[in-house]
């Protein structure tokens, strides 16, 4: 298979002489509708145009019967969260010849004169919040943001506002190198109430640097009503992390998160890090979301219910458990995640008595886990608190 992919501007293209004879002899093309009509008067009568559109899998199909290379229009650079690497994925084998255009993003960070030294990109068109969640929380000077119709400007800004992102303004570019192009520098709150053009992308740009401790203070987190102190404590929190190692694995279980701070910690730390929460006191979510937007961590998986009644397999296997609370039925636990244990997961917990510990030790031994490392801790008048942390050992 062949294709040869020719990024194009938001108008008439303006064809080079090579790609205009490459364009005569070829009779199979293929892009969106807007990129057809912006290039159909370009085409040999008898021309086939494959329609990029959902579903994908007929798209494909098309391709796969096509016998002839096919050209595909795309928009701006086709390398840069485009086509031709949906099509590398797809066909690795193919041979892709890509002639690039500039990106909607750095069309904008010209307009605008902007440093494009500090500019790093994201996208959100067609996926999740991630990738936008994980470099907002490491603060990024300039983030370019690849927008879709639902997360478009206005949904972006309130995104920040809601998780206390308001050291940002944001810049907008409308229908760029179109009939109304229009780039505008706004707020985060003005941007919130607008309507935009559908073709925009969006360039954040900080503008104070949000100070939040490595160590959030444990008065600072929402609580349990009447129970200030079912909290883990901040050095003890900061340790955790430590041992479940946040720094290097993708993805974190946190079993029992009550407030949530343990989680909010380890977002922070890592904002490309998966965590999945699970609690069944039901006012413990409000309480997550809260501790949440008030120290700028999104993206925190709640799963809200009995743990014990979870079907476990409808969740991303985890590199490292935390187990905060069990309801006495630890070793039970045990035998419930063994079925989603993967060989490199560790499991921690802090354990207050030494029923627990001797609970732990004891579910660890049923299912081949090892303790690494244990140490007690003592803080100021509270009790003694035994960390522990086990592995599957090789053999």
């Amino acid at each position: 298979m062949t294709f040869h992919i020719i990024g194009i501007a938001n108008k008439t293209p303006d064809f080079t002489t090579e790609q205009q004879q490459n364009i005569l002899d070829t009779l199979i093309f293929s892009g969106g509708k807007r990129h057809y009509e912006l290039v159909k008067d370009h085409l040999p009568k008898d021309h086939q145009w494959i329609a990029i559109q959902s579903p994908m899998c007929q798209v494909f199909e098309a391709y796969e019967k096509a016998a002839v290379p096919i050209i595909v229009f795309a928009s701006g650079n086709p390398l840069f969260y485009g086509f031709s690497n949906t099509l590398k994925n797809k066909y690795p084998d193919a041979e892709i010849i890509t002639t690039p255009y500039f990106s909607s993003i750095q069309l904008l960070a010209n307009a605008m004169r902007l440093n494009s030294n500090q500019l790093q990109t994201v996208s959100v068109h067609g996926r999740t919040w991630e990738a936008l969640d994980a470099i907002l929380i490491q603060q990024k000077e300039c983030i370019g943001v690849l927008t879709d119709s639902e997360k478009k400007p206005a949904t972006i800004a309130k995104r920040l506002l809601e998780y206390g992102y308001d050291n940002y303004d944001i810049i907008v570019g409308e229908d760029i190198e179109g009939e109304q192009e229009k780039f505008q520098k706004l707020s985060l709150l003005e941007a919130s109430t607008m309507k935009f053009h559908s073709l925009n992308c969006v360039i954040l740009k900080k503008t104070a640097h949000r100070q939040i401790d490595f160590g959030i203070s444990d008065t600072d987190f929402k609580g349990l009503p009447g129970r200030p102190k079912m909290i883990t404590k901040m050095p003890i929190r900061l340790m955790t992390l430590h041992y479940l190692d946040i720094l290097n694995v993708d993805i974190v279980w946190d079993i029992g998160f009550c407030t949530g701070s343990v989680s909010v910690e380890a977002k922070l730390k890592n904002g490309d890090l998966d965590i999945i929460a699970f609690e069944k006191r039901p006012e413990c979510e409000a309480i997550m979301i809260e501790n949440q937007k008030r120290f700028g961590a999104p993206g925190i998986q709640i799963v809200m219910g009995d743990f014990f009644e979870q079907d476990l397999t409808q969740f991303a296997k985890p590199e490292a458990i935390f187990i905060g609370g069990h309801g006495g039925r630890l070793e039970e636990l045990f035998l419930k995640i063994t079925p989603i244990l993967q060989y490199e997961t560790c499991i921690v917990i802090n354990a207050v008595k030494e029923s627990s510990v001797q609970a732990f030790k004891a579910g660890c031994n049923k299912i081949g886990y090892t303790i690494v490392e244990e140490s007690t801790f003592s803080l100021d008048d509270y009790n003694p608190i035994t960390m522990l942390k086990a592995i599957k050992v090789k053999v």
